[in-house]
């Protein structure tokens, strides 16, 4: 059946007034948490005898300053009524212990985004965290953000795609961490005393994802003088479009971590391996999203094709191109993508153009991807050595 792309109705259709970024407490507690930064080291403490750092009266004041825009935004989101509270008395007990390592355990196990996952519902969000693939320090961050959520996704979440802590987000506003390629807010980033015995939500900024997507993408058809089937090339003028493709394509991505033979943690966190390993996990989640992105095609899903669009260009083209050149084991995935459709034809260089049969593109995918899920399922009965050596011939 044939879905439109967002629900009818949904918190999103707020007045502008209950916006939070709308609110001048918003930029109160952008400027306290601004001026709280720079002061901190790696680890998210102050040292107050480096040179030029704040007095703990100067910082201080500024954490004031940030609770009581906190307290005074609050009523406007409700359904966040307890981690606010926790929030505030982790905010003042970190400055009355001296602005040490923070810790905000209390604060994160009181925050449950995914429990009642509403479309367009505001968040705002204090921690001292590390953003992934932008700012390596524990400094505070602050964020708004809005839950993409809409009936077409919660449908099919709720009877084919069970993820229960996956959040779908787009961008409010933000301070500097977030001002980076940084496009997910994972609890594990956050800075506490201990890990709790498990995460209950995950989010993913499907608004970052598709712009960047679209940007990338189009710059290198313009390179590449790739030609793009007319459905593919309105992801490239369309965000919202783009979003409602990512965020689908996000939540089987992640749900996928978890699913199918697994000769290894699923995220892989308890254990170390090669790069290589990692590389292919990406990409075996990925693959995975486009076989079922191709089964909701075939149901009437208009989101399915988009996803596997989205899926080939970005991987073959954004993630080689982008973040480290050391050890980036999304560009890994990329590559060996790139190579594998090239070898089969799917994928040709010819006069300094490409061009992509598509059709044969998605035969070639779904070969790689059981090559891979082989590889997967034959090394729950493999040494560790060995398995990772097999993963090493595939990926050479």
């Amino acid at each position: 059946m044939t879905e439109t792309l967002a629900s009818l109705t949904s918190e999103s259709d707020t007045a502008e007034t209950d916006r939070v970024v709308a609110r001048p407490a918003w930029h109160a507690l952008k400027r306290a948490v601004e001026a709280i930064r720079p002061a901190q080291s790696e680890d998210g403490s102050v040292d107050f005898s480096a040179e030029g750092a704040p007095t703990p009266a100067q910082l201080t004041r500024e954490i004031d300053r940030v609770v009581a825009a906190v307290q005074e935004l609050a009523p406007l989101l409700p359904h966040d009524t307890a981690y606010h509270q926790a929030l505030v008395a982790d905010l003042r007990r970190w400055a009355d212990e001296g602005f040490g390592v923070p810790d905000f355990l209390d604060s994160l196990l009181a925050f449950h985004p995914a429990t009642d996952r509403a479309d367009g519902r505001q968040h705002l969000v204090v921690f001292p965290m590390y953003t992934q693939n932008g700012n390596p320090d524990r400094n505070l961050e602050a964020v708004v953000l809005r839950l993409v959520w809409p009936d077409w996704l919660a449908r099919l979440e709720r009877e084919r795609f069970d993820n229960p802590m996956f959040l779908g987000i787009t961008f409010e506003d933000f301070t500097p961490g977030y001002d980076t390629n940084s496009a997910v807010l994972f609890p594990e980033t956050i800075a506490v005393r201990e890990a709790p015995a498990r995460f209950s939500w995950g989010g993913i900024f499907c608004d970052r994802e598709a712009a960047r997507f679209r940007r990338v993408v189009g710059a290198a058809c313009d390179v590449t003088s790739l030609r793009l089937p007319e459905d593919a090339a309105g992801l490239l003028t369309d965000q919202e479009r783009c979003q409602q493709t990512f965020v689908l394509w996000d939540m089987i991505h992640d749900r996928t971590h978890s699913h199918g033979d697994l000769p290894f943690d699923p995220f892989m966190i308890k254990q170390r391996q090669p790069f290589w390993m990692y590389g292919i996990e990406e990409l075996r989640c990925d693959l995975t999203a486009f076989h079922e992105a191709g089964r909701l095609a075939a149901d009437g899903h208009p989101q399915g094709r988009d996803v596997q669009y989205a899926m080939l260009l970005d991987r073959l083209f954004r993630f080689p191109v982008t973040g480290a050149r050391v050890r980036n084991y999304d560009g890994l995935g990329g590559q060996l993508l790139f190579a594998y459709l090239h070898q089969h034809d799917a994928l040709r260089w010819t006069d300094n153009r490409l061009s992509i049969d598509w059709e044969q593109a998605r035969e070639a995918t779904a070969r790689l991807r059981e090559e891979i899920e082989t590889l997967y399922r034959q090394g729950i009965d493999r040494p560790k050595l060995v398995h990772w050596f097999k993963a090493y011939e595939l990926v050479s």
